[in-house]
């Protein structure tokens, strides 16, 4: 059974963080606030955490995969940037974006896009997963909390633990959290180009 934490959107309890980074640490599964939507989290080296993320969302190696990270050094150990890369994304963080990256040697084979070799990254602006982010020290394998069939996240943390429960080892309630995607901006060839358009707003690039 899912432990339940509510820790508040803006005034986190360190206590609770620590907590739940304990969770995550002894390859726990959890399911907490981003500033987009509710998402699963892992940590990246347990592969049976990762594996029950991927069976819970029923995704393929055709997927994105995303890794939440706390800051641009740690972006940097998993997916290459050149200066512009650096620059735009320093600019458009923290926020609702998802970077498509060329993976490093670091991440996983198993979470790089089967023909692109790419992985999503995002540092995210809600301080619920910025203290997780912070405490836990590490990028932290995410992926939004859409069920299969359902085309949004479950917005509700009451919600997520009546469905989840038994699949995942905390759900943390930070309050409703609507559904907003991220912006995607990937860069082939160097430029960036904007593969969906979400919450994120990119005026540098034409978007308002």
């Amino acid at each position: 059974m899912a432990q339940f934490f509510s820790i508040h959107s803006e005034n986190p309890q360190l206590r609770l963080i620590h907590r739940a980074v304990a969770i995550i640490r002894s390859g726990g599964v959890i399911a907490y606030p981003t500033d987009s939507s509710y998402a699963l989290g892992c940590q990246l080296e347990s592969r049976s955490a990762l594996n029950r993320i991927c069976a819970i969302r029923q995704l393929s190696d055709k997927h994105n995969f995303t890794l939440m990270c706390k800051d641009l050094a740690q972006v940097a150990g998993f997916g290459k940037m050149d200066n512009d890369a650096f620059r735009l994304i320093k600019a458009l963080t923290p926020g609702p974006f998802t970077f498509i990256l060329k993976a490093t040697k670091a991440v996983p084979k198993q979470l790089q896009h089967a023909k692109r070799k790419t992985i999503g990254v995002r540092l995210p602006d809600h301080r619920v997963a910025e203290g997780l982010l912070n405490e836990f020290n590490e990028p932290l394998f995410s992926s939004t909390l859409i069920l299969p069939g359902d085309q949004a996240s479950i917005t509700d943390p009451q919600e997520i633990r009546e469905c989840l429960e038994k699949k995942v080892d905390l759900v943390i309630d930070s309050g409703v959290i609507d559904y907003a995607p991220t912006t995607i901006i990937a860069f082939p060839e160097g430029c960036p180009e904007i593969i969906r358009q979400g919450k994120g707003v990119t005026p540098m690039l034409g978007t308002s």
